[in-house]
């Protein structure tokens, strides 16, 4: 069953995802870290993760994405680089275009990022 994502989530999930790739396991406390939040904040994100089956936790506090929420964080995933790389591309400062990109990406619906990742690649910008 497919449950709303908010922005907040999809950047947990994001995290984790990213993490996943550098860790060979992923913590709360890892997460905590990579986005400077406090580790009570990250706990209370996790929970609710867990709630909708977006994560599953371990006993000993290891954290993996579940197939949906592996699925939601691939795609903001791919938005972000994609976004990312478009305006950079585009000439926007890299630091500028990443934060630009972290905002869009959360908002632009399938249908709009489809059509400007088509007409980026068309312009060679990605």
């Amino acid at each position: 069953m497919k449950t709303a994502v908010n922005e907040s989530s999809e950047n947990y999930l994001e995290t984790i995802l990213m993490l996943s790739k550098k860790l060979p396991v992923v913590r709360s406390v890892d997460v905590a870290n990579e986005l400077d939040f406090k580790k009570s904040s990250v706990s209370i994100a996790m929970k609710n993760l867990r709630e909708k089956n977006h994560i599953t936790v371990t006993d000993a506090g290891y954290i993996y994405l579940t197939d949906e929420g592996k699925a939601i964080a691939e795609m903001i995933l791919e938005r972000h680089e994609t976004i990312s790389q478009i305006l950079i591309n585009l000439g926007v400062d890299e630091e500028i275009a990443t934060e630009d990109a972290c905002r869009i990406e959360h908002v632009i619906s399938k249908e709009s990022f489809k059509a400007v990742l088509k007409a980026a690649k068309k312009a060679k910008l990605v």
